[in-house]
């Protein structure tokens, strides 16, 4: 069964939780469960839903499941770390003319907080396991690269990007080399009671077959208090508004909740 069959429930949850909570009413709070390069221990629930793909009748489904550890300075590494693991669930046509749904590529990095007055800047590896167990769900590469990530916070919000690149290095050798780098703004604009505007799209480039998309994603969430913790549920629809290649997205509605956990 497709994952886009448990949005409407992850969605239901999402608001209902609030109604049993202390709702968040500062942009403080809003910022930091927001921020990629908060200091906190944190997990995400993320799901990217492409019902449209250009060229074809196929839709496609990411469950993102991640995890965010932060590390303090030491002896060792003076720098404060940010350590966080993505683990998908997919959904991908099959060869057959149906669909197959599992375990997609593990994807693990190691951001040092290399600024953290004014505009945060944080930057450090990055390594993507062939985890898929099954061929379309993943490339059956090991992958390796860095990531870099720049935000300025305000009363008003959040305004910055995160960029990756990564290549292949190891893996199976009937499987195609890979070759890419993302983009990926972050822009929050604080409303009122924890309730907020986003624009977070991931501009996604090939560079080993010289193909892209550049989608725009407007959308809105909002942040509350559970005892210390933090949460905040968004959704975001995103369209693409430029592309070179096929079977690149049309359109992708982006849900998610995330908790930020500690005071």
């Amino acid at each position: 069964m497709s994952i886009k069959y448990y949005m409407p429930a992850m969605l239901l949850a999402a608001t209902l939780w609030p109604a049993l909570c202390v709702l968040a009413d500062n942009a403080e709070e809003a910022n930091k469960s927001n921020n990629p390069l908060n200091f906190a221990p944190g997990m995400d629930l993320q799901d990217y839903y492409t019902p449209r793909i250009y060229d074809t009748s196929a839709h496609t489904n990411d469950l993102l499941v991640r995890g965010t550890l932060p590390i303090a300075p030491n002896d060792f590494v003076p720098a404060p770390q940010l350590i966080r693991a993505t683990a998908p669930i997919s959904t991908r046509p099959d060869p057959h003319g149906g669909y197959t749904t599992g375990e997609g590529d593990l994807n693990l990095f190691d951001i040092f907080l290399l600024k953290t007055d004014g505009v945060q800047l944080g930057i450090g590896p990055q390594i993507t396991i062939p985890f898929a167990d099954q061929d379309e769900l993943g490339t059956g590469k090991w992958q390796a690269g860095l990531v870099a990530i720049a935000i300025d916070s305000s009363p008003r919000g959040l305004l910055g990007a995160q960029v990756q690149y990564q290549s292949s290095f190891a893996g199976d050798s009937d499987r195609q080399h890979v070759e890419t780098a993302t983009f990926q703004p972050f822009i929050t604009h604080n409303l009122s009671k924890g309730w907020y505007l986003r624009s977070t799209a991931i501009w996604t480039f090939d560079l080993r077959n010289d193909t892209h998309y550049i989608p725009l994603g407007f959308g809105g969430g909002k942040v509350w208090k559970s005892g210390d913790n933090v949460l905040n549920a968004f959704i975001e629809p995103q369209w693409t508004v430029e592309r070179n290649g096929n079977g690149q997205p049309q359109f992708t509605l982006l849900a998610g909740l995330n908790v930020t956990f500690g005071k």
